[in-house]
């Protein structure tokens, strides 16, 4: 059963995210998300710093004179999308072009108000809860900015959690290992040389030399990849040329790789980057490879994954919890911080029946969630904090 300290916050928590889905922000520009984010911290005297020109480090120091002294830290994204938001409702966006269609203005609305329950219950545990207001995620350049400045260290777990519209209402997912893919941005540059296409054979084509490299690059998942693995080369942009009577002289192939092991991650990015050379040096041309890693492949440990499911088991039933969700090539940086230390990322069902909008996948114009499946999100925030920090689950530290 939610607990009363969550429900208690309905209200608050529902204004809080209707006032975020009307003022998104893109990534490393949320300023306005932000500024409200520190007006809400200084309500509660909960001290806080800026991490970057956006994100927001906040933290809660436990009171209680014994028990044991941990420290697990809690992130919540905070980012918009650069697109329309076409719903008809009071709460749609207010800037034009930008649209909360992923969920974060309920992860920050959430996390805010755990942050409020776990102030006000500091008497009841000692250590230290971090909150990470994460700028970026949809760029993957947040997270590196809260692990560069150190803000992990000591951090016994680490916590988060993202809706889900593929997932009805009321279910929560806390599936262990690999979850979502790395994600890795590609550009290969091509040059050869220019000539009329009535004299090929005085030419380097570049254009023809990039189709080939796009072709073979197929090779990494057709050939060169156990097939029991899930590995993604997909190339999305190809730009060349200047004229249709010239032979290209230069080609930007852009493109993206997917995989759910660090080991695969890196065995696929080195094929990629030896297909282009040797596709290119086999027409006489050159390349040049530049790789972005945009996150790391997500992966939930065992151990927290099943500390979070026990804390689950008294906010919702046992047989909402899922151990099974399907992988997913999406990418989150949430990742980052599972590359330093123990934590698990929970996936909070948000599709209710009674509204189809709820229903429809993440990154549309008409997406929406079910608002009251934010108590359950912010029930095991809060919950999952206390029993970590009084000692009861995580015994390994």
């Amino acid at each position: 059963m939610i607990k009363d300290y969550v429900k208690k916050e309905e209200e608050h928590l529902v204004e809080l995210r209707r006032y975020f889905h009307s003022h998104p922000e893109e990534s490393l520009k949320e300023y306005n998300t932000c500024k409200k984010i520190e007006d809400e911290l200084d309500k509660l005297s909960i001290p806080h710093r800026r991490v970057g020109e956006t994100g927001v480090y906040a933290w809660i120091n436990g009171e209680a004179k014994d028990g044991v002294n941990r420290i697990i830290a809690l992130r919540a994204d905070m980012d918009a999308l650069k697109m329309q938001d076409l719903k008809n409702v009071p709460y749609r966006s207010q800037n034009d072009g930008y649209c909360h269609a992923c969920g974060h203005d309920s992860h920050t609305a959430v996390l805010l108000t755990a942050a409020k329950i776990l102030n006000e219950k500091k008497n009841e545990f000692s250590g230290q809860v971090r909150l990470f207001f994460q700028q970026a995620e949809e760029i993957g350049a947040g997270a590196r900015l809260f692990v560069k400045e150190g803000l992990l260290d000591g951090v016994g777990r680490v916590y988060g959690s993202h809706i889900s519209s593929q997932l009805k209402s009321g279910i929560v997912s806390l599936t262990p290992g690999p979850n979502n893919a790395s994600c890795d941005h590609f550009t290969i540059k091509v040059t050869g040389k220019g000539a009329h296409v009535s004299k090929p054979h005085l030419s380097v084509d570049a254009l023809y030399t990039a189709a080939q490299i796009i072709v073979a690059e197929q090779a990494v998942v057709a050939r060169n990849t156990n097939p029991i693995d899930t590995v993604v080369v997909g190339i999305g942009r190809c730009e060349a040329g200047t004229a249709y009577n010239i032979v290209a002289e230069h080609a930007v192939i852009e493109g993206t790789t997917r995989c759910f092991s660090p080991e695969t991650r890196a065995y696929t990015n080195r094929r990629v980057r030896e297909i282009a050379e040797a596709t290119a040096a086999a027409n006489g041309a050159t390349v040049e490879i530049e790789f972005e890693d945009f996150a790391a492949p997500l992966v939930n440990d065992a151990g927290a994954a099943e500390e979070v499911t026990e804390v689950a088991k008294d906010i919702i039933p046992e047989e909402n919890i899922i151990h099974n969700l399907e992988k997913s090539l999406g990418a989150d940086d949430f990742a980052d911080y599972l590359a330093v230390v123990k934590g698990v990322y929970a996936y909070i069902g948000t599709h209710s029946d009674d509204d189809p909008n709820t229903g429809v996948p993440q990154h549309h114009g008409l997406f929406d969630i079910d608002e009251s499946t934010m108590l359950i999100s912010c029930n095991l925030y809060v919950d999952y904090a206390l029993e970590y920090l009084k000692g009861k689950i995580g015994n390994d530290r």
